[in-house]
């Protein structure tokens, strides 16, 4: 009786416990909102001939936003599908929009996307954090 009760007792703490499903990745905030700064900082850097990136602070953040990622347990596999989705590149598309027309900037003049690259460098935000006034 003295063997067999630890393993029924690990046994019915297993089977009472829930199985956790994993969220898709658009859902835990930290990885998609860094890869939304990401994008709008990309973005921002296209259109204004001012600003650059800090392209290795973007790589290495993007880098970090994957292990962080993976440490949750999503396969590389996941994180890529996640990635490359043309869902979720319309999906973050339609929020990045959103976020710069919020923020008074408009694809007919350049300099709001400057206005607003300076605005988020200055306030230290992620994406001011991945660009650079030149």
């Amino acid at each position: 009786m003295r063997k067999i009760f630890p393993l029924v007792l690990a046994a019915s703490i297993t089977a009472a416990m829930p199985a956790f499903a994993k969220v898709p990745l658009r859902d835990v905030a930290e990885i998609d909102d860094g890869l939304f700064a990401v994008a709008v900082a990309d973005e921002i850097r296209k259109q204004c001939n001012s600003i650059s990136a800090r392209m290795f602070r973007a790589l290495g953040y993007m880098n970090a936003l994957e292990r962080r990622a993976r440490d949750l347990g999503y396969s590389k596999a996941e994180i890529d599908a996640y990635v490359k989705s043309p869902d979720e590149k319309a999906r973050m598309r339609k929020r990045g929009e959103a976020y710069l027309k919020a923020n008074g900037v408009s694809y007919a003049d350049p300099e709001t996307f400057c206005t607003l690259g300076r605005a988020e460098i200055s306030k230290g935000t992620q994406i001011g954090q991945l660009l650079r006034a030149k």
